[in-house]
C-alpha cells in the first residue's frame, strides 16, 4: 500500500475440522496461525471452527465457549492481529452460534447468527440473534456475518457505509454455486470487499465442503479463491472503496429502511 492509502492485510484459513473436538481444533488452528510468516491485520476462521457444523451442542462441554474465547484473545495478543470466527457458545442455558471479533488489545465484539439454518434444524438447537455488528478497525468499518446470512440481502445491506463484509461459513458442496454467486452479488450491491471463509473436507454426518474461500473487490472482481487446504492472504485498499463510491455514488440511491430484527 502507498503511504497515503489505508490498507488491511487479511489471512483466510481454509481447513478441515475435527468433529465436535474443540481441544483438537484449537491446537490445529494454533499451528495454522504459527505458519503465517508475515504480519497481518485480521485472521478469519470458518463457522463453528472448534466443532464443525454440529446440531448437537450438548455434546460439547459448557465451558468450551469461554475456553475458545480465551484462546482467541491469546492469539490476537500474541500475533498483534484481530481474530474473527464463530463457535458454539452456551450462555444462560441457551446455545448460540456466536461470532467473535477480537482486536489485538483484547477488545471483544460478538454477533449471534441471525439466520439459523432451518434445513438442518439449527433454529431448534440454537437461539437466533437479532442485532447486527459493525466493527471499526484500523480505518475500516467491518460487518461480520455467518454462513446462511449470506442468502438474505436485506440483512447484509450496507446501510452504515461499511467497507467489508465477512462471512464465516460451513457451506456444503451441493450449493457451492450459490455461495460463489451470492458473495459476488453482496460485493457489487453494497460496494464493499466481500470475504467468505469456508471449510473443506467431509464431516461426521457426511456433508462435503469444497472450500471456495474467496475475496471479491467492490466491483465484484474475484481477487482470490481456493479449493484446497491453505491460508490465503488478501490485501484491501480504502482508497479503492472511496474512489469507486465517489465515481459511482450508487449507495446514495439505496432504499431507506431500518433493520428491526
Amino acid at each position: 500500500m502507498t503511504q497515503n492509502n489505508i490498507g488491511l492485510k487479511i489471512a483466510l484459513i481454509q481447513t478441515e475440522l475435527f468433529w465436535e473436538d474443540p481441544i483438537a481444533n484449537r491446537a490445529m488452528f494454533t499451528s495454522k496461525i504459527e505458519q503465517i510468516r508475515e504480519a497481518v491485520d485480521i485472521i478469519v476462521l470458518p463457522e463453528m471452527f472448534t466443532s464443525g457444523f454440529t446440531m448437537s451442542p450438548d455434546n460439547l462441554k459448557e465451558e468450551e465457549g469461554i475456553l475458545t474465547l480465551t484462546w482467541m484473545k491469546q492469539m490476537a495478543s500474541k500475533y498483534n492481529t484481530a481474530i474473527v470466527g464463530s463457535t458454539v457458545f452456551k450462555e444462560d442455558s441457551f446455545n448460540y452460534n456466536r461470532l467473535f471479533f477480537i482486536k489485538p488489545n483484547g477488545e471483544t465484539f460478538a454477533y449471534d447468527k441471525k439466520h439459523t439454518f432451518t434445513l438442518a434444524g439449527e433454529h431448534v438447537k440454537f437461539t437466533a440473534g437479532s442485532l447486527r455488528l459493525i466493527v471499526d478497525y484500523k480505518g475500516f468499518k467491518i460487518c461480520p456475518l455467518i454462513c446462511y446470512d449470506l442468502r438474505f440481502p436485506v440483512w447484509s445491506r450496507n446501510t452504515e457505509n461499511f467497507d467489508i463484509l465477512i462471512y464465516a461459513a460451513n457451506w456444503p458442496a451441493p450449493r457451492i454455486n450459490a455461495w460463489d454467486t451470492l458473495l459476488k452479488a453482496r460485493a457489487i450491491e453494497n460496494m464493499v470487499y466481500c470475504i467468505g471463509v469456508n471449510r473443506i473436507g467431509t464431516d461426521k454426518i457426511g456433508h462435503n465442503y469444497p472450500g471456495h474461500t474467496s475475496c471479491y473487490n467492490p466491483q465484484g472482481g474475484l481477487m482470490e479463491i481456493s479449493k484446497k487446504e491453505e491460508i490465503l492472504i488478501v490485501e484491501i485498499s480504502k482508497n479503492e472503496i472511496d474512489g469507486l463510491r465517489t465515481k459511482l455514488p450508487f449507495l446514495e440511491d439505496r432504499d431507506q429502511f431500518n433493520l428491526i430484527g
